[in-house]
């Protein structure tokens, strides 16, 4: 692992990092740590030319200070109804010569959300000292007492050797939400990719996030086993999250941007990508395999098939297997249709098929492209490669 150490850095003004899960839209970016320590992922864009260090305290400490100013500001001209008047407090911040600019729109953005949740940035912000961490969280917290929800990445890998004590003192300072990339709970698929861990230390982390009280998201990947592993992958994954429980669980469909390194297995043949159907299927015996979990499962993101693939469990679990199983009963024809629909924004659900507007949109683009059931594979992997 290579982590850069600065003691003697200096302090070049307020810093947010690239990525944050979807969840995180309206949150405040606070950044403690740089990319990613591990960096191995296969399947992975993000970081690959960045190396990894950890911000100094007392930095991150600074950026907080300088939200608080923004913030100050922000509420005092903000209206009676509780609203932002943002070409108002624009105008107004212009006077304050001693406001950080990105502290301050970030300020802008966070305000304009409610101001209630944190993201600890980068990629795995729990790699630095428990103390420090604490000792950041209780500033937030000093600044912001109205913060409901503080929240951050975090690798297996890395949770798994911090003790329960240590982790427990966190969730008090306010760390009450943890996000791990599960992407498999098959050993195979895991070590393919590259991941650095194993099943094991998966559910491992995982219990004691559970453990310590605080929310936890395990993170998904449909289509990472491939064509080779794909029934693996998700009886395994499942099998995992059984053990775990975890409080989400969010799908990410596996898109392969020429970027990474599993391209270039993709390419020559080594890993065999499965189809939109070979997916479908592979979901329909994921959630099917979970049981004895209470977690709510989410489909949150525009590579997922189905968007409103939705619910909690038990109960809305055979809700869930009839979304996917109306799928794979379409003919190919309707399955193309919705398939295209869906990655270029048309269709959110099935029933958006019923709707003819969109339905012309759909139709309109396979004519115009030239894309069949033969072929759409094909297509949605280059309209994937776009989101990445």
């Amino acid at each position: 692992m290579n982590i850069k150490r600065k003691t003697t850095e200096e302090y070049q003004g307020f810093e947010q990092g690239p990525i944050r899960p979807p969840s995180e839209a309206y949150s405040l970016l606070v950044r403690v740590t740089r990319n990613c320590p591990w960096n191995h992922c296969s399947f992975c864009p993000v970081y690959k030319d960045s190396r990894f260090s950890i911000r100094p305290k007392d930095h991150v400490i600074k950026d907080i200070d300088s939200i608080y100013r923004s913030v100050e500001i922000i509420q005092k001209t903000a209206d009676g109804g509780g609203k932002v008047p943002l070409a108002e407090i624009r105008r107004t911040a212009g006077n304050y010569d001693h406001l950080d600019p990105r502290a301050f729109n970030a300020a802008l953005n966070w305000a304009s959300g409610g101001m209630r949740s944190v993201f600890i940035q980068d990629a795995n912000s729990l790699i630095i000292k428990p103390s420090d961490l604490v000792e950041i969280l209780t500033h937030l917290k000093t600044c912001f007492p109205w913060v409901e929800r503080i929240t951050s990445y975090a690798r297996s890998h890395t949770i798994a050797r911090i003790s329960d004590d240590n982790l427990k003192a966190i969730r008090d300072a306010g760390l009450n939400r943890i996000h791990i990339g599960l992407e498999s709970g098959s050993d195979k698929v895991l070590k393919m990719i590259k991941k650095g861990v194993t099943k094991e230390t998966q559910i491992k982390a995982g219990l004691k996030v559970k453990k310590a009280g605080m929310e936890l998201s395990e993170y998904v990947m449909p289509g990472l086993g491939g064509k080779a592993y794909s029934k693996e992958h998700a009886v395994e994954t499942a099998d995992a999250l059984n053990q775990i429980n975890p409080d989400f669980i969010r799908l990410r469909t596996l898109a392969i941007p020429n970027s990474v390194t599993l391209y270039d297995d993709y390419e020559t043949g080594r890993f065999e990508k499965c189809t939109d159907l070979m997916m479908a299927e592979e979901v329909l015996l994921f959630i099917e395999s979970l049981n004895g979990i209470t977690s709510v499962l989410k489909s949150d993101h525009i590579l997922n098939l189905f968007e409103n693939l939705e619910g909690k469990f038990p109960e809305d679990k055979e809700n869930m297997l009839d979304i996917v199983r109306r799928f794979l009963a379409m003919t190919p024809d309707r399955q193309c249709i919705y398939q295209v629909g869906r990655r270029l924004g048309y269709f959110s659900r099935l029933s958006d098929l019923e709707h003819p507007r969109r339905l012309e949109r759909a139709q309109k683009a396979c004519r115009q492209f030239g894309i069949t059931p033969e072929n759409v594979d094909e297509v949605i992997d280059e309209l994937m490669r776009r989101f990445i």
